[in-house]
């Protein structure tokens, strides 16, 4: 039996030196819309897979039964002013996507702990000069967002021996982690000498991450704090605030892989900081042949009338 045909809205020019979307779909039928292929009726295309896409893509498919998105995050696909009403939305989720950002999470934690920045200073200034170093215990790592990525996130860097707290709208259940909701916020801050931020872009998370937010949080004896660790959305986040905290020491330092506007400008004041590191969003590239896997396994629970994962709520944004 044939498979039904996929719309491709995706540019994988980067993520493709890994492997193709194509190999992960198992030979299903693709119309790649970003690589020109305009076909002049979409009539009979049930299925798309997008990222960043044509305001009115999803006008030109009067059969559309299902959008994917190409990303953990689905604010690219819910801003768009034309999407259909009552049309499924799934979003990817994978233990790639999940694996490399619990990596990259880590790995900032560790860097800051160890004070890498500053070893990296005196490496070429042919410095010798030893720094404090406090264990991992000594470290509360407090992480906003507790979905698949938080989680494993917390698990991993418990497993480093840092002490983890979780802060989601509403409470978590999570074995050794102690867990806040909403209303316990500022609780949750107070105790945070490292903030990580995995939070899903919507209406109430936008901005969250500003001045008056970091000025809750702990300062660590010895270790140069607040530490500010962002994975999750861009727009979640105040720059204008991070360079200022920055400046004058509320944030002891940073790691920020999104930002407000992508990629970030050449003038920004946050390239500049000795206490800052920059990525240009690769915490959690997608692996885009999982991706495919993904997309083909998806649709064939669905076609097999098994339902479809990870579907996004709308009234939450995730």
């Amino acid at each position: 039996m044939s498979k039904s045909t996929l719309l491709l809205s995706v540019d994988f020019t980067a993520a493709e030196k890994l492997g193709s979307v194509h190999d992960g779909l198992g030979g299903r039928p693709v119309i790649d819309w970003t690589k020109g292929e305009r076909p002049e009726s979409l009539a009979g295309i049930k299925y798309a897979l997008v990222w960043e896409f044509d305001h009115d893509l999803f006008d030109r498919m009067p059969d559309l039964e299902v959008i994917f998105s190409a990303g953990a995050g689905v604010d690219k696909v819910l801003s768009n002013p034309a999407l259909p009403k009552n049309i499924p939305i799934v979003r990817f989720v994978d233990h790639s996507l999940t694996t490399r950002m619990s990596e990259w999470i880590c790995m900032q934690c560790l860097n800051h702990l160890r004070q890498q920045k500053i070893y990296d200073v005196q490496q070429h200034m042919a410095n010798w000069s030893e720094t404090p170093q406090p264990q991992a215990s000594d470290v509360n790592v407090g992480i906003m967002g507790l979905g698949v990525l938080g989680q494993d996130s917390a698990q991993k860097l418990k497993a480093l021996g840092f002490n983890v707290l979780g802060w989601s709208r509403t409470k978590k259940e999570i074995d050794g982690i102690e867990c806040f909701d909403e209303a316990g916020l500022d609780a949750f801050l107070s105790q945070s000498h490292y903030l990580v931020g995995l939070l899903p872009l919507t209406a109430g998370t936008t901005g969250i991450f500003n001045r008056d937010l970091f000025t809750k949080l702990a300062k660590h004896p010895v270790l140069a704090s607040p530490v500010f660790i962002n994975g999750g959305r861009g727009k979640s986040q105040v720059e204008v605030n991070i360079a200022s905290c920055l400046e004058d020491g509320t944030l002891g330092a940073v790691s920020l892989d999104v930002f407000e506007n992508e990629p970030l400008s050449a003038d920004s004041p946050l390239w500049h900081f000795e206490n800052a590191y920059i990525f240009p969003h690769v915490a959690a590239s997608s692996d885009v042949m999982s991706l495919g896997r993904y997309v083909d396994g998806q649709i064939e629970r669905y076609e097999n009338g098994d339902g479809l994962e990870n579907l996004v709520d709308l009234s939450l944004g995730y």
